[in-house]
């Protein structure tokens, strides 16, 4: 604040107070910047539907062209682990190496791996085409047929199967599970005759499981058709979409959860769904049904 004497014509000094002043936002100026908010607001909501209209166009090309549609079996159409511990088989083939002297064929951390098929293969690096290989593999076998009876179907993935085949397409399962629990799962759900007989999955030749598109071929040749636009592969990982991909199939992306779709993003994956319900609204309705 500073004092300034205004005079001595009165009695007592007068003074003139002055203060800083901090001058409020110009009217103009405030209405300029909310007008530029909001229109960058409209701008992101602009993308926003744009790239979902991109996403169900593409989506759609992929559904609508379609005739031979090859499903992944754990996650597409089910979790086969749901109500079984894979961990748990994971751990009785490894105990099973140790109580044959075997334990040596498994590193320290394969030891530990929670994935019963990661057991499988670790062995098989080191004694492909062995007997050991094929007991573990029954033995994995068994496991996951004792899963069948706790798996969880994947949501609309029953309704889509059916519609799908209802609708004239020929669908086929490409696993690297059993195909003894994958037909035992369709027989449970009554879905085993949209796909019988063309259901491929895991045999003793390991290195022919996916990303291999061994399995993916034969279910072509067996369905009459070559690799193009009319197949397409429905599957939940990294080593569906590379079994794709070499088959010469297009991919659509199925991801139950944000982990799931990232990793398969990562991987190369353009159109995925977090949900099969918008593959189920897409199909036509086959006549008769309503």
């Amino acid at each position: 604040m500073v004092r300034r004497p205004l005079g001595n014509h009165h009695d007592g000094a007068d003074t003139l107070l002055v203060t800083s002043h901090t001058p409020g936002p110009d009217p103009a100026t405030a209405d300029t910047d909310e007008d530029t908010e909001e229109d960058t607001k409209k701008d992101a909501e602009g993308d926003a539907e744009k790239d979902a209209e991109k996403d169900a166009g593409e989506l759609r090309a992929l559904i609508m062209d379609a005739r031979f549609v090859l499903f992944d079996f754990d996650g597409p159409i089910c979790r086969l682990f749901a109500g079984y511990s894979a961990a748990g088989i994971a751990r009785e083939l490894v105990q099973r190496l140790e109580r044959q002297g075997l334990l040596r064929l498994l590193t320290e951390e394969e030891r530990r791996d929670p994935d019963p098929q990661a057991v499988l293969h670790a062995v098989d690096r080191r004694r492909r085409g062995s007997e050991v290989v094929a007991d573990l593999e029954e033995r994995l076998t068994q496991g996951e047929l004792k899963a069948v009876t706790g798996a969880q179907a994947t949501e609309h993935a029953d309704d889509l199967i059916r519609t799908w085949s209802a609708a004239g397409a020929r669908l086929a399962v490409t696993t690297n599970n059993s195909a003894r629990a994958a037909h035992e799962y369709l027989v449970n759900r009554g879905l085993a005759g949209c796909f019988t007989p063309h259901i491929y999955g895991r045999t003793r030749e390991l290195r022919r499981q996916k990303p291999d598109p061994y399995h993916l071929n034969r279910a072509l040749r067996a369905m009459g058709t070559a690799p193009g636009a009319a197949a397409l592969m429905i599957g939940d990982s990294p080593s569906d979409l590379q079994a794709a991909v070499r088959a010469g199939v297009r991919f659509l992306g199925y991801a139950r959860d944000e982990r799931v779709e990232e990793r398969l993003r990562t991987a190369g994956a353009e159109t995925v769904v977090r949900s099969l319900e918008p593959v189920l609204r897409m199909l036509p309705v086959p006549r008769g049904r309503t």
